[in-house]
């Protein structure tokens, strides 16, 4: 559904986006993830025909948007961080407004702008003025105009910034709905809200991809399971005497007792070692109950940490 071929734009000798290429197949959600300056936005925004490209090409159902734009656009509904809207306008007639600009028949129109208002929730607010609608309202207005028409591509950048949670969780169920009828790119500083919605994850630096995969692979494969969290009913010191005589073991990073009389510590194992029946026999052996006793993961936060070098800043 989305092609992007060997994508480069250059502003003088910088080169913001640096030979990218990736594809997102029909009715897939595709999480966009960069830390600040890596490009992200100067590729959305050549994704959706707003600049140029200095060389390659980006295919949108067939359509090169820099060949048919026109084509190409018709397929596009997108939404920016600050959504689009007119606050001096009612809800009904910016919508019959972009309708107007999207080309939907006259026809068709009143019956496409009362579906787009029902599957983003703002059929009761259709006459009030947008300027007198809150933050969540307005983003919700925004949604509605990306779906007018039915494009086949969906593209969205922070939808959630400023949401309160409720609003938030509607926004991540809306989102999964859509790529049942839709391609959707996502872009999130939100890692939690891309974990938990897209099928696979993008991550750009430099204007380069970094890696491309669903984020399960690609937690496992670049973050790995680092170790174990144990929590152990004992003497501190004869605890660290027994863990002290395993040899598999790398690392010791002692963490906060949930109780009294309870030792816990993060056990990091060499490569390739698996200890956990070892500890289990030597904790039994010294009648030493392990209260817990569990694998810990790194999450995408700490992936796209070690592959980028920045915090949640994308």
């Amino acid at each position: 559904m989305i092609e992007v071929k060997n994508l480069v734009k250059r502003y003088g000798s910088f080169a913001a986006v640096d030979d990218l290429s990736f594809t997102v197949e029909d009715g897939e959600i595709l999480g966009f993830l960069g830390p600040n300056g890596a490009g992200k936005s100067t590729t959305m925004n050549m994704i959706t025909g707003y600049i140029s490209a200095t060389e390659g090409d980006v295919i949108i159902d067939g359509h090169n948007m820099f060949d048919e734009p026109e084509e190409a656009k018709k397929c596009i509904g997108y939404l920016p961080e600050i959504p689009p809207v007119y606050p001096d306008m009612r809800v009904r007639e910016y919508l019959n407004f972009v309708a107007e600009l999207r080309k939907v028949p006259r026809k068709e129109r009143a019956a496409e702008i009362d579906r787009v208002m029902e599957l983003a929730r703002v059929t009761h607010m259709q006459k009030k003025l947008i300027k007198h609608l809150s933050k969540g309202y307005r983003q919700r207005v925004g949604v509605a105009q990306v779906l007018l028409g039915n494009p086949k591509v969906i593209i969205m950048d922070e939808p959630t910034v400023g949401l309160d949670p409720m609003q938030i969780s509607w926004m991540r169920e809306f989102i999964k709905s859509l790529g049942k009828k839709h391609t959707v790119i996502l872009s999130s500083h939100i890692l939690f809200e891309v974990n938990a919605v897209c099928d696979r994850v993008l991550i750009i630096n430099h204007g380069k991809k970094v890696v491309l995969d669903t984020p399960e692979k690609v937690i496992h494969t670049i973050g790995g399971t680092d170790g174990l969290y144990l929590a152990v009913k004992g003497d501190e010191a004869k605890v660290s005497e027994i863990l002290s005589a395993v040899p598999e073991i790398a690392t010791i990073r002692p963490e906060r007792a949930p109780e009294e009389g309870v030792y816990a510590a993060s056990i990091f194992p060499k490569e390739g070692a698996d200890i956990r029946e070892r500890l289990f026999r030597d904790f039994a052996a010294k009648d030493m109950p392990i209260l817990e006793m569990r694998s810990e993961t790194k999450t995408l936060e700490e992936v796209f940490i070690a592959l980028t070098g920045e915090e949640e800043s994308c």
